[in-house]
Order: structure tokens, then sequence, then C-alpha cells
């Protein structure tokens, strides 16, 4: 197929369209592809940890610290542990000790994920994540303090 004109404008052929549309497809492909295989730097530490064995640790040596928002904090959470929501976990990082292993903990272990390749990312060396997160924690008849 020739180029046409129409009005005098050139009129792109069918199989342009088609070569752009699977361009930005591919494109956007790898685009996406690209950030999610972004990983956080590597810890001294798994990934997860279990509710099992994050119970038994010495909370002189660890720093939990939980992510979720503060109602949900107050419904419970692990004794000695500190509250920094998520969303405010970037702006907040100076109150978080270096010096120590974290855990980080959330209702799931979803937003503890995430929290703790923030910290990886941020250069904390000792960062993991409660598997199973609250939910887990309490299903395993672990203490819980409520209130703030």
């Amino acid at each position: 197929m020739a180029r046409t004109k129409k009005k005098g404008k050139k009129v792109l052929p069918i199989w342009d369209w088609i070569l752009i549309g699977m361009l930005v497809l591919v494109g956007g492909y790898l685009l996406v592809r690209s950030i999610a295989q972004k990983s956080p730097k590597a810890s001294g530490l798994p990934l997860e940890i279990s509710v099992s064995e994050a119970a038994g640790l010495d909370r002189r040596e660890w720093f939990f610290l939980d992510v979720r928002e503060l109602d949900e904090w107050e419904e419970g959470h692990i004794p000695d542990a500190a509250l920094i929501p998520l969303g405010e976990l970037t702006a907040r990082m100076t109150e978080i000790p270096k010096d120590k292993s974290i855990i980080v903990v959330c209702r799931s272990g979803r937003r503890s994920a995430v929290g703790r390749d923030l910290l990886l990312n941020a250069g904390y060396t000792n960062v993991t994540s409660l598997a199973g997160g609250m939910n887990e924690w309490k299903a395993q008849g672990n203490s819980i303090v409520t209130g703030p």
C-alpha cells in the first residue's frame, strides 16, 4: 500500500500503525519487566522469618518495626515493637537503629515486605519480614499488647 493524501495530510499505511503498536507493546512490556525485577540489596538475613523463630529472639538484639496504621496497632501489636506506618517510613528512617537486626511486621506480610525492601535499599543490612504478620503471630498464641 502506498501513502495516500487526504486533504493535504499524509496517512500512514495500516502496516506502519501495526508496527508502531507492536513496538509500544514490546517496549511497555520490557519496561514493566525491568521494574519488577529490581530486587532490594542483599540482606544478611533471609527475606522472611517465621513467627516461631521471631517469637524466640532476644529483644535486646532485635528491633521489631510495625508498619501498619495506628488503628491496626491499637487492636494488638507485638510487645516492645515500634510503630512507623509504611507511608511514613521513608521520612522516619532516622528513628530506626542500624546497630540491631530488624524484623518488619504488618497484618499479613505484604506491607512488611515492602518496608523491608525500603530499608534494604536505604542501606540497612540486617532486615527481614515476619512471614504471616500479626495474623500468624496471634494464631500461634503469642502475646500482644492492645491500645497505644
